[in-house]
């Protein structure tokens, strides 16, 4: 899906528009969602046509950061409804498209099998060797737009996070979840060692 039409369409937008202050919810972290979707569907079996509307949508799903950072879901859903039918999608496939979409809102509240896959994908890097180098560039992100002030404060929120956290398909449980817990326990043993 990357190199098709309506692929290459949005990560364009996405490369050329997005503020640089972005450094997580760019072109990359798209990239990377695609990618977690497409091996987690391959291993959950999902059909053909079915994966090509899941890929669509990991593509778009945080496109909506090109026009506003609150609710960018519903504007993610906004930017699919007017470029997708330009490239043959039906408002029935776009409504199923932006449905996958809404899924990835925090707190995650996926109802069928492929807005799981998106919710797992999505938060795919914290059950990751690269979860602090990745994690670092969404507390850069936070830094710039105000909503934090320090790694301390970044540190209890990802604690908090984690600990809430649940990976929604077999799939990630199995893959994604061991390396999540020993992320946590790292975190958690950061902050009760000496100073």
């Amino acid at each position: 899906m990357i190199n098709t039409p309506e692929g290459q369409y949005i990560l364009n937008r996405l490369k050329t528009e997005l503020p640089e202050h972005f450094y997580y919810h760019n072109v990359d972290h798209t990239l990377d969602v695609y990618h977690a979707a497409a091996s987690i569907a391959e291993k959950e079996n999902i059909n053909e046509f079915d994966k090509r509307l899941l890929l669509v949508a990991a593509l778009y799903h945080d496109s909506g950061y090109l026009n506003q950072i609150k609710d960018h879901e519903k504007a993610s859903c906004d930017i699919a409804r007017e470029a997708l039918p330009d490239f043959g999608y039906t408002g029935e496939q776009i409504d199923h498209i932006c449905a996958i979409i809404m899924a990835t809102q925090l707190p995650q509240q996926p109802k069928n099998q492929l807005e799981e896959i998106i919710c797992d994908a999505d938060l795919d890097y914290l059950g990751r060797a690269d979860f602090i180098s990745t994690g670092d560039k969404l507390y850069q992100e936070m830094k710039a737009l105000g909503n934090i002030t320090d790694k301390k404060a970044w540190d209890a929120l990802q604690i908090s996070f984690l600990t809430q956290h649940r990976y929604c398909t077999k799939t990630a449980v199995e893959n994604k979840e061991p390396k999540k817990q020993e992320n946590l326990r790292a975190l958690q043993n950061k902050h009760l060692l000496p100073k």
